[in-house]
């Protein structure tokens, strides 16, 4: 028997979270689908560009700011992780969150710029940022330098230990799941209206009464504390190896195409661009010479055909929906 729309609506309304528990509990689920441990690379390989994808929508997408380094920041939070496991004795529950610290005040240093620049010209100062981490981790021995960083041992609890992608899975995909609530919970709140008032037009914001410089810090200090536990899930991640061109352009486009194609401004969309594009990435790998063409296609297409991405879809659908539903009820 179906169950009718209405009871539906009203059970969602008394439980927020039941959406979100029953999505979780088909995640669970999810390793057992796939076929080999590569899928289940990929798999975990998603999660955490989910959590870069999210982290970039928070600056980009909600605060209307440029930030072309926010893979340096994932590169910060990667090499602070494994320096603190591997020689300093850290576990990984206390290197993640110092390694978040670490990403959240680079972050915070990265969003000095924006207090004087905008547009293409923060862009550039951001760039020059990612290719600067890039090239002082590639010279640094003690950072592992062109060889790369290896030996970054994996989490445990208790003496088990999270070393295969299957067991590393229920790992990412919480904290994924988490990082996305947590995204939602800022785009509802004050501090999501403060950002979104900065996107439109910050003189106006700044008439408002909103402090302009604080809340442009504030959305690079949560952004780069996304991208620095997305690189420390990255380090710990079996074989537990990293290196400075993980963290190059071509990454950095890439990331940026996961949230541009999925629609800037739009946390689902960012997710289901994140899902996309590291599948046609990987996809792609074999034509790795080609691969900046693809994606400057993508980008291309995206910018020509679905301008706001697929979340402007996804708004204008329930959008029409609704006003389908309006016109029905004003018929009666």
């Amino acid at each position: 028997m179906p169950i009718p729309v209405g009871f539906a609506k009203r059970v969602l309304a008394a439980h927020p979270a039941l959406p979100w528990a029953a999505g979780f509990a088909v995640l669970l689920a999810l390793p057992f689908l796939v076929l080999n441990g590569y899928q289940q690379y990929l798999l975990n390989l998603i999660m955490i560009n989910i959590i870069l994808a999210v982290g970039l929508n928070i600056v980009k997408g909600f605060a209307g700011q440029v930030n072309v380094g926010h893979l340096a920041l994932a590169a910060i939070g990667a090499y602070t992780s494994a320096v603190l496991s591997t020689k300093f004795g850290f576990s990984f529950w206390l290197a993640l969150p110092a390694a978040m610290l670490v990403a959240g005040a680079v972050g915070a240093l990265v969003g000095v710029p924006s207090f004087q620049l905008e547009g293409a010209y923060l862009a550039l100062a951001t760039l020059g940022l990612a290719e600067s981490v890039r090239i002082f981790i590639a010279v640094t021995d003690y950072l592992g330098g062109s060889i790369g960083y290896g030996d970054i041992p994996p989490p445990s609890i208790a003496g088990y230990s999270f070393d295969t992608y299957s067991t590393y899975y229920y790992i990412v995909m919480p904290i994924a799941v988490l990082g996305i609530y947590i995204s939602f919970c800022i785009l509802r709140s004050d501090v999501g209206r403060a950002f979104m008032a900065l996107r439109e037009d910050s003189l106006a914001a700044a008439a408002s009464g909103i402090n302009v410089r604080k809340y442009k810090a504030l959305a690079f200090v949560v952004s780069a504390l996304y991208a620095g536990c997305a690189g420390s899930l990255a380090a710990h991640m079996t074989p537990g190896y990293i290196h400075p061109d993980d963290y190059n352009i071509t990454q950095m486009v890439t990331i940026i195409l996961m949230v541009v194609f999925g629609g800037l401004g739009h946390v689902w969309g960012g997710v289901i661009g994140a899902v996309l594009i590291t599948i046609i990435y990987n996809w792609t790998r074999a034509y790795y010479q080609y691969e900046l063409i693809i994606f400057g296609l993508i980008v291309v297409f995206t910018v020509m055909y679905m301008p706001r991405g697929i979340g402007g879809y996804i708004d204008r659908y329930f959008a029409s929906r609704r006003f389908v539903a309006l016109r029905r009820a004003k018929g009666q």
